[in-house]
């Protein structure tokens, strides 16, 4: 269950919607509805106490312990640098859409190039998550 946790939330390539993302609109509680790794679907089980809490360029995600670094969101990319918990001098890549109010990150927890898109099938190091917003 630890190598979930640091899958969790490292889950996104530039094939976002036309509309621009502004920081303000993924500022918030996000709570996942879907997780895959590598194309295959996690069990809700999984994933229903996860949190992921964007605060402009910080992030903090609750699951089986608490990580918090920054996430820097750009033109549909995201980077990730782990500060404090399991991915504590991390960084990982990945890509992000928001549409219909939902959050789709496609992450590549190898780090070294972004996702081309939202797919994870036959990609070993590919993490999918769709999140929604915790209502106010």
């Amino acid at each position: 269950m630890r190598l979930l946790i640091i899958f969790s939330f490292f889950i996104g390539a530039g094939f976002i919607n036309s509309k621009k993302t502004t920081m303000n609109e993924l500022n918030g509680t996000w709570i996942p509805v879907k997780q895959e790794m590598s194309g295959a679907s996690i069990p809700e089980a999984g994933f229903q106490n996860q949190r992921l809490i964007i605060s402009d360029s910080n992030y903090t995600f609750v699951a089986e312990s608490t990580d918090k670094g920054i996430a820097k969101f750009s033109d549909g990319k995201l980077d990730i640098y782990g500060k404090e918990g399991v991915n504590t001098g991390k960084h990982f890549t990945a890509i992000y859409k928001l549409e219909n109010q939902l959050l789709t990150i496609c992450y590549n927890l190898k780090g070294d190039s972004y996702p081309e898109t939202f797919d994870s099938k036959g990609k070993p190091l590919f993490f999918l998550c769709v999140f929604k917003k915790e209502s106010a």
